[in-house]
């Protein structure tokens, strides 16, 4: 288990990505607060051209190369052939603060819904997708409650909350998705028995469930077969998006959660399928 009173920020602050605290050199501080402005521009388009970062910044490209590979290297975006990105492709997916900046009206009703099937007394799975992450807030209501997550943002969110107990899952950290993952993890996961795992990917494709990342695959399969019940949250994003390794078929899962963006055609196939799916609606009801 890990320590969750490690200091990090909220997914959903983008400010402050690079570093918490400026330091008193000027030209430090210069070059930290650009790096932080490029970060959000770059957030904010979802895939721009390095030269582009040049002439808006005015930096020379051996600057911006140098601003860029620091944020790789913190998981934050990735950098191909003079293009910069954060967006997710079918290889690989966009870190959190990104996925924090997107659909949060669908996850928020997602996410609200999702809480309604908790009881106090119970034990639950809450994966690291920022979907599940939504359903903090809602959390407090149903103490006495048992959280095992192996979300670092999750940990600290949730480590204040009278009455309920956290179980933290340590494991090899990734930053791109501040969370923990691996050999470790599923490891701490398959020792323990759940009521409940809440969980999100990031595509859905001909009826089966992808990421693309193995590690969280391999992770978000060891709560899904650790818990009773097995809830998938997913907006209608999701339905639009491949990736390559597959977790499970939408007919495994026990109910779906999916915002009222999703299309009426593809809610009713999916019932006809004797899948179990509820529509969130934005005034918190449900379709």
């Amino acid at each position: 288990m890990t320590d969750v009173k490690a200091n990090t920020p909220r997914p959903d602050q983008i400010e402050r990505l690079v570093a918490d605290d400026l330091p008193s050199d000027s030209r430090q501080a210069r070059q930290i607060a650009r790096r932080q402005l490029i970060a959000e521009a770059v957030m904010a388009e979802g895939t721009m051209r390095i030269e582009d970062l040049v002439e808006r910044f005015g930096i020379s490209l051996m600057t911006a190369h140098r601003d860029l590979d620091e944020l790789v290297a913190r998981g934050l975006l990735r950098k191909t052939r003079g293009v910069v990105s954060a967006a997710p492709t079918s290889l690989i997916e966009s870190s959190d603060a990104y996925r924090e900046t997107r659909q949060g009206a669908e996850k928020t009703a997602i996410a609200a819904i999702a809480a309604q099937y908790i009881e106090p007394g119970q034990a639950v799975f809450l994966d690291d997708s920022t979907t599940v992450a939504r359903m903090v807030p809602h959390l407090g209501a149903k103490v006495p409650l048992t959280v095992i997550t192996n979300s670092l943002m999750m940990m600290n969110a949730l480590k204040d909350i009278r009455d309920l107990t956290l179980l933290g899952l340590g494991g090899q950290f990734h930053q791109w998705c501040n969370a923990f993952m691996g050999h470790v993890t599923t490891q701490e996961i398959r020792s323990l028995r759940a009521d409940t795992a809440f969980i999100s990917l990031s595509a859905i494709t001909d009826g089966t469930v992808f990421h693309q990342s193995p590690d969280t695959v391999e992770t978000k399969r060891a709560m899904f077969a650790s818990a009773r019940t097995r809830i998938l949250l997913a907006d209608h994003t999701k339905f639009e998006r491949r990736a390559l390794h597959a977790m499970a078929p939408l007919g495994d899962f026990d109910m779906i959660i999916v915002d009222d963006g999703t299309p009426a055609a593809l809610t009713r196939r999916m019932r006809s399928q004797g899948i179990n799916v509820v529509v969130a609606r934005p005034d918190g009801t449900t379709a």
